[in-house]
C-alpha cells in the first residue's frame, strides 16, 4: 500500500468529519448543514468556494502554477430516508434519515484530498472539487449541470468514486464502457369496475388484471431482450382496495427498470405500455401508463479510465485494481456528468469481512480505514492528470 503519509497522519481528522456528517444526515436538496461544513472546510484549506449551486451544491476551486487545464472531482452529499439500526455514538441523530450509502465517506475522502493538495499538491492547473446534492433518486447531478456547473467551471474531464461493501480494503475496480445501469421508473393505473366481493360477475376486477400485467412484464426481459444484454423490470408497489369484501375500482402498480442500452430502454417502455393496455382491454378495463427516464447508464471513457486505473494502481498496486468488473445494475446520477464531459467512475473496496453489509441497509456504516486510500487516490489522479510544467 502506498497511501500518502501526510494523509495518513490526518486520518483522525477525516474520521471525525465523516462521523459528524454521518450523525447529521440530510436527504435530497436538504443538505444545508453538510454543505456548510464542506464549504467551511474548503475555505479553511484556502480554496475559493461557491455554495448554493442547484440549491445545496458546493464547488471548491484550487489553482496552482501557470497551467490552464482544469479537471473536476465529484462527491455526493445526501443521505437516504432509512431508519438507522446502528447504536454506535455517531449513529444518525435525525430519525428516519441515514447515511446508508457512504456519501459521508465520499465527501470526506474528497475533503481530505483538497486539504492535502492545498498544502502540498504537486500539480499545475485547476482542480474543481464538486460536492453534489441529491444523488439518491432526485438527479442532483443533472440539476447542477442545468444550473451552469460546467459553464462556470469548464473542465476537460470529470471523475467520481463509490465505495463497495464486499470488495476488500485496499482494492479498486474500474472498466471502460458501462459501469452502472440506466434507472427508469413507471406507474400504472388499472381502472376496472368495483363491486361486492361475493358477486364478482358484476365487477371488472383490477386486482386480477394487475396480477396478469405483472406476470406479463416478467416475460419482456426473458423473451424480448437479447440474452447477452442485461435488463431488469421490478414491480415494487401494488396498491388497491380498502376492505375485505369490496373489489376496488382501480389499483396502482409502480416499479423501476434497469439496463445499459438506450435501445433496450426504449423497447422495454414500449412493450410495457402495450402489454398493459392490451391486457386491460381484454378484460374491459383501462390502463394509464406513465414511464419516466431517470438516470442514464454510467459510461466510462477509455482514456480517462486508463488514467484513473493508473492512479489507483499507484496507491494499492496494479494487482489490486480489477480492470474488468461486472457492471452493476444499480444506477448513479454521475452519469449526467459523464454525458457532459469525458471521465470515469471508480469503485473502492469498503471491506469484505464478517458482518459487512451492502449499501442501503439500516446496519451499514462506511469503513473509516479506507479514508486515506480514497483521498490518496484523488491526489495521485490530480498529480497525474495535471503534471507540473517544468
Amino acid at each position: 500500500m502506498h497511501t500518502i503519509d501526510a494523509i495518513e497522519r490526518f486520518q483522525p481528522d477525516m474520521q471525525a468529519w465523516r462521523r459528524d456528517i454521518h450523525a447529521h444526515p440530510e436527504t435530497a436538496f436538504e443538505e444545508h448543514r453538510t454543505a456548510q461544513l464542506v464549504a467551511d472546510k474548503l475555505r479553511e484549506f484556502g480554496l475559493e468556494v461557491e455554495t448554493g449551486i442547484a440549491g445545496t451544491g458546493v464547488v471548491g476551486t484550487l489553482t496552482r502554477g501557470r497551467g490552464n487545464r482544469a479537471i473536476g472531482l465529484r462527491a455526493d452529499l445526501d443521505a437516504l430516508p432509512i431508519v438507522e439500526q446502528n447504536t454506535f455514538d455517531h449513529a444518525s441523530k435525525h430519525p428516519g434519515r441515514m447515511h446508508a450509502c457512504g456519501h459521508d465517506g465520499h465527501t470526506t475522502m474528497l475533503l481530505g484530498a483538497a486539504r492535502y493538495l492545498a498544502e502540498a499538491g504537486d500539480f499545475e492547473g485547476t482542480v474543481n472539487f464538486i460536492f453534489q446534492p441529491a444523488e439518491e433518486n432526485e438527479g442532483g447531478g443533472r440539476a447542477m449541470i442545468e444550473a451552469g456547473l460546467f459553464d462556470k467551471y469548464p473542465v476537460e474531464s470529470v471523475f467520481g468514486m463509490h465505495n463497495i461493501p464486499g470488495m476488500a480494503v485496499g482494492t479498486f475496480a474500474i472498466r471502460p464502457g458501462p459501469m452502472m445501469a440506466a434507472f427508469d421508473i413507471f406507474r400504472l393505473t388499472v381502472t376496472g369496475r368495483g363491486g361486492h366481493a361475493a358477486m364478482p360477475q358484476f365487477a371488472i376486477d383490477p386486482i386480477l388484471i394487475g396480477a396478469k400485467i405483472i406476470e406479463a412484464f416478467q416475460s419482456i426481459v426473458s423473451r424480448s431482450v437479447d440474452p447477452q444484454d442485461a435488463a431488469v423490470i421490478s414491480v415494487t408497489q401494488f396498491h388497491g382496495g380498502d376492505a375485505y369484501n369490496v373489489i376496488p375500482d382501480a389499483v396502482e402498480i409502480h416499479g423501476c427498470t434497469r439496463c445499459f442500452s438506450p435501445k433496450v430502454q426504449a423497447m422495454m417502455e414500449q412493450k410495457m405500455r402495450t402489454q398493459a393496455e392490451q391486457i386491460c382491454a381484454a378484460f374491459g378495463a383501462s390502463a394509464t401508463f406513465y414511464y419516466e427516464k431517470r438516470y442514464p447508464p454510467t459510461v466510462n471513457a477509455q482514456a480517462e479510465t486508463e488514467m484513473a486505473a493508473k492512479a489507483a494502481a499507484s496507491v494499492v498496486g496494479a494487482e489490486r485494481v480489477n480492470l474488468n468488473p461486472k457492471p452493476a445494475m444499480g444506477s448513479e446520477d454521475f452519469a449526467y456528468m459523464l454525458q457532459a464531459k469525458p471521465g470515469s467512475y471508480i469503485w473502492i473496496g469498503n471491506g469484505d469481512g464478517e458482518g459487512s453489509c451492502m449499501v442501503h441497509n439500516p446496519s451499514y456504516d462506511f469503513n473509516d480505514a479506507i479514508l486515506p486510500i480514497g483521498a490518496s487516490y484523488w491526489v495521485k489522479l490530480v498529480e497525474q492528470l495535471l503534471p507540473r510544467i517544468s
